[in-house]
This record gives C-alpha cells, sequence and structure tokens, in this order.
C-alpha cells in the first residue's frame, strides 16, 4: 500500500490530497482480495439510480466484518449493504432470516429446519433441479454474483457434522 497524490501536478503539493493506493482487486476497506462481478449483478441489486455506477470493473467483497460489499477496481467508489436491496449471506453467515440461495429464497433457517426435521437435507437437490430446468439466475441474483450451490453444500454439510 502506497501513498499517492490525486491531484494534477499544476496543484502544488499545497493542496495536494494524499489517497491511499490499494492493490488492484482489494477493498479499499479490509484490504482483503475480492472476486470479480459483473457489472449486471451490481445494477440487479443496487436500491438507487444506476447513474451512480461507473463504467469501471467492481469486485465483491466476502468479508464477514468489512461493511463493503462492492467496489471499484480503482477503489475510488465503494457500496454498502445499506445500498442493496437483500442482506448479504457473507457478511451475516449466523442469521436464519438472511437468504443464502436468492433464485429459490432458500434461508439458513429453512435449511436448519429442514435438517432437524428430516434428519437430512434436500435443498441441493432442489436447488439442481431448478438449474435443470433453466430457473436459476444466480449470476444476478446472489450478491457474490456467481452460484450459491458452495454456499449451500457448506451449510448442510456443517449440520451433518453436528457444527451449526
Amino acid at each position: 500500500m502506497t501513498n499517492i497524490c490525486s491531484c494534477p501536478p499544476e496543484a502544488g503539493s499545497g493542496t495536494c490530497d494524499l489517497r491511499i493506493s490499494v492493490p488492484a482487486s482489494s477493498c479499499p476497506v479490509c484490504l482483503k482480495t475480492g472476486k470479480s462481478v459483473d457489472s449486471l449483478t451490481l445494477k440487479a441489486l443496487l436500491n438507487m439510480p444506476l447513474t451512480e455506477v461507473r463504467s469501471v470493473e467492481y469486485s465483491f467483497c466476502r468479508t464477514l466484518d468489512c461493511p463493503v460489499v462492492y467496489y471499484s477496481e480503482d477503489a475510488i467508489q465503494t457500496f454498502l449493504e445499506s445500498d442493496l436491496r437483500e442482506r448479504v449471506y457473507q457478511k451475516h453467515m449466523a442469521e436464519e432470516h438472511v437468504f443464502v440461495c436468492y433464485c429459490f429464497r432458500y434461508t439458513v433457517g429453512s435449511i436448519k429446519a429442514e435438517f432437524f426435521r428430516k434428519h437430512a437435507s434436500t435443498v441441493v437437490e432442489a436447488i439442481n433441479a431448478g438449474i435443470q430446468e433453466g430457473q436459476c439466475a444466480c449470476d444476478i441474483r446472489n450478491p457474490q454474483g456467481s452460484c450459491c450451490l458452495g454456499n449451500v453444500r457448506s451449510i448442510v454439510k456443517q449440520l451433518e457434522n453436528f457444527e451449526l
């Protein structure tokens, strides 16, 4: 991380504001590497005018305790969960009412409830069936911009191992 001046040379050093430069694809708040997301994901989930979205690449910050959800690759713009239409699973993994599957609306709590009721989970099979039917839109409905199955399988595995 280095300090760089964001002012043009003609501004002189007396009026220059220093800006922190972070490596590309690192969240400007937690400095962890994020995951690139398509601008369609961002545009679909923002609860603000799309004129706010710049024509740059954006990444998803999956760090649990970081308030940033999306950030521009140049680290100038960030979007918080309060800027989105949905709560973000990666920011609330222990909360039962947060969706882990945004296409078929499965929550951590609904997956747990089925598991405790049946001593098994059918959610992975149900999601796979929906995917086969062309009903999945994870690339735009899931804040991470990709399929939820990894997250869902992780929850099921934790339940099977009595970790949740």
